[in-house]
């Protein structure tokens, strides 16, 4: 991952902080991988113990904002441990994408 990337993805994670205990908080997809391009998005995965319509509007609204501040569009997937855990979710392909290529932030 780029350091221009690293730092928005800090950034971002900071401020979910401020409102939600993350359990876990990576960017997968091109820009994880190094290979994106000028229009890419930034692809993160967040995961929080639970999570209601609020919540999420919340952290949607985070992630618009600090996307727009640094000019990139910010693509959430936005799970809860139970999700992960004990619904089909747990094995479906995209999780095992950001397992397998994740950056931790």
């Amino acid at each position: 991952m780029r350091q221009r990337d690293y730092e928005i993805a800090k950034q971002l994670k900071e401020r979910l902080s401020g409102i939600v205990r993350l359990i876990d908080f990576k960017v997968f997809g091109s820009r994880a991988r190094g290979d994106e391009d000028e229009y890419s998005d930034m692809d993160v995965f967040i995961e929080v113990e639970s999570l209601d319509r609020e919540l999420k509007k919340k952290i949607r609204d985070i992630i618009w904002e600090v996307g727009f501040d640094n000019s990139i569009y910010i693509s959430p997937l936005i799970l809860t441990r139970y999700e992960l855990e004990d619904s089909p979710l747990r094995s479906s392909p995209i999780v095992r994408n950001i397992n397998e290529e994740g950056v931790k932030v």
